[in-house]
This record gives C-alpha cells, sequence and structure tokens, in this order.
C-alpha cells in the first residue's frame, strides 16, 4: 500500500470565515493555525501547503483569560538601540487584529511555507470583509470541548 502525496496545486482550497466575537485568542488561534497548515484534511502533506483560506471578522472582540490584558507584552526591534514594547491593551486599542495575527503566526511552522500558509489569512478588525465573492463557509473555532477529540463545527 502506497501513501499518498499530496502535490502542490492538486488541492482545491475551501473559504472559512470565523466570527472571533468572545473567543480566547489561544484556542481560536490553534484552530485556525490547524486549518492553515491543513492538518484537518485527511490529504494532508507536510511539505506541500494543503491549507484553507481563513477569514477573521470581529478580531477586535477577542478575550484573554487571566490578567493578560495589563502582563502580556509584545516586544519587537526597530533597528536602533533599546527594544520597543507595548502591553495587549495598548495593542488592542492601536492595532487590534495584530493580536490574533501574532498568536497565529507563532504557532506556524518555521519556515518558507508558513509564510505562503500566513497570506491565506484575513484578519479584519470589524464585522464586514471584501470577500463575499469566494462564498465562505461559516465555521465556528475556538470552542472550548468536553471529550476526546476536537472537531470543527460548521455554522
Amino acid at each position: 500500500m502506497k501513501s499518498y502525496l499530496a502535490k502542490p496545486g492538486s488541492l482545491k482550497p475551501k473559504w472559512y470565515v470565523v466570527d472571533a466575537t468572545d473567543k480566547v485568542v489561544g484556542r481560536l488561534a490553534s484552530d485556525i493555525a490547524t486549518i492553515l497548515m491543513g492538518k484537518h484534511r485527511p490529504t494532508y502533506t507536510p511539505h506541500v501547503d494543503t491549507g484553507d483560506y481563513v477569514i477573521v471578522t470581529n478580531a477586535e472582540k477577542v478575550v484573554f483569560t487571566g490578567k493578560k490584558w495589563e502582563q502580556k507584552e509584545y516586544t519587537w526591534y526597530t533597528g536602533f538601540p533599546g527594544l520597543r514594547s507595548e502591553t495587549a491593551a495598548e495593542r488592542k486599542e492601536r492595532k487590534p487584529e495584530m493580536i490574533l495575527y501574532e498568536a497565529v503566526r507563532r504557532m506556524l511552522p518555521k519556515n518558507r511555507l508558513a509564510k505562503k500558509m500566513l497570506r491565506k489569512l484575513k484578519i479584519y478588525a470589524g464585522p464586514e470583509h471584501p470577500h463575499q465573492a469566494q462564498q465562505p463557509t461559516p465555521i465556528e473555532l475556538g470552542v472550548k470541548q468536553k471529550g476526546r477529540f476536537r472537531r470543527f463545527l460548521p455554522v
């Protein structure tokens, strides 16, 4: 019996839309990363981008558990001496979609393929998105489920 290996361009990607209202960032990001990598498909191949497109709306309404809004810090280096940093609450005011984007980016593999996967992620702070022509399927992600297996629930 031979193993199946997907060829680049052989699988037609699907489009999903996710409403991030009142979803915990980490749970939502791990589910999105799974879909972007293609691990939800039986045809998953590690060296081929077999993932689907994900549109996230209402990214400004995501939540953190505990005191992460005050304690979680994002740092970056600008090229000048010293690090810049801001808390999660400050980032939510300035760029709310970047909170979820960074969480998903850090859950993807650290290689060239991850950059292709990240291009399939579309995040919008409000409820509107310009991708109606792709006819995205609504899907429920980031839900804490009881039991042994996690399933992606179509809405």
